[in-house]
């Protein structure tokens, strides 16, 4: 990690900054993909069990991004987005951030490991290292598909939580895992498209930043191809189910035909319109994975009832 000079700190650090560490917004996501993943699985988990595997799970999502607001601190300190986060802007010293991610990360994969099986911990273990180590320390500084290999971090847990009930890995949560993992890259590039950002500065080779916007738009639609088979694919399974499909067709015509006409447009069509059509197919990727989740569990919630799969 670079040097970095930080703020100084004008006051303690409160709850509230140490909370700021574990990306909340990011855990809420991970939280909700991984109890999916847990309670679709064909094996019931005891809501006690299933209660502590997702508070590991959490925590291991909290302790990843701790580990990565410590390493990122230099970079994180040129960027107007992230400068007002706790380490670079002082309020927590990165020897603290560390550590606290260090003792989170220890605390979720051994809680896990005890309360549920050692493949759930495992997983675990390898999302923190690859999110914390592969994608911050490596990836996020020294490629422009960064955002593309580094999004395996956030596609494990429903995975986890399909372990934890069954104890392995399925052709079920492995398309769980490659439906957020081909999501990531469209949902991010078309943020990118329209956020003005300073990853430039900071020297972090965003595809924006390395390639320009035409490549990718291109990449955008690539992936929007590669990512409706995942989806349509996931809903063939055990569980899936016409709530699913009815959702999954819906939502990835919807989606690739945003993906579609962002790859038709030039930088004059995006200033006239004040980049109208990448906003509306980011609004559209925010609905895109809690739909599809949601409707697992609509399919897992009837299937008892003789409604829900196929």
């Amino acid at each position: 990690m670079t040097d970095i000079s930080l703020q100084e700190t004008t006051y303690e650090a409160g709850m509230g900054d140490y909370f700021a560490l574990l990306k909340p917004r990011v855990m809420s996501l991970v939280v909700f993909t991984a109890l999916v993943g847990l309670l679709v699985a064909p094996v019931p988990v005891h809501p006690f069990i299933g209660f502590v595997a997702i508070l590991c799970i959490a925590v291991g999502a909290g302790a990843s991004g701790a580990l990565n607001m410590w390493w990122d601190a230099d970079i994180d300190a040129k960027m107007k987005r992230t400068a007002g986060r706790p380490v670079p802007s002082g309020r927590v010293a990165p020897g603290e951030a560390l550590g606290l991610g260090l003792s989170l990360s220890g605390f979720a994969i051994v809680l896990l490991a005890l309360a549920t099986n050692f493949l759930a911990a495992f997983l675990l273990a390898f999302t923190i290292f690859f999110y914390a180590v592969v994608y911050s320390m490596w990836l996020k500084r020294a490629t422009p598909q960064n955002i593309v290999i580094g999004g395996a971090a956030g596609a494990f847990p429903p995975m986890i939580g399909w372990a934890v009930a069954t104890g392995g890995v399925s052709v079920e949560s492995a398309l769980m895992f490659a439906l957020i993992f081909m999501w990531t890259p469209p949902h991010f590039w078309a943020l990118a498209l329209f956020v003005k950002s300073d990853y430039g500065n900071a020297g972090v080779p965003m595809l924006t930043e390395t390639h320009g916007r035409d490549a990718t738009r291109k990449h955008i639609i690539i992936y929007t191809l590669l990512l409706v088979p995942v989806a349509l694919g996931l809903g063939l399974t055990s569980i899936g189910g016409p709530i699913y499909m009815a959702v999954a067709v819906i939502m990835n015509a919807w989606f690739l035909k945003g993906a579609y006409d962002i790859w038709r447009r030039d930088d004059a069509a995006c200033a006239a319109d004040k980049h109208a059509v990448e906003i509306g197919v980011f609004k559209v990727s925010l609905y895109y994975l809690f739909l599809h989740f949601g409707a697992l569990l609509a399919e897992a919630a009837l299937r008892p009832y003789g409604f829900g799969g196929w």
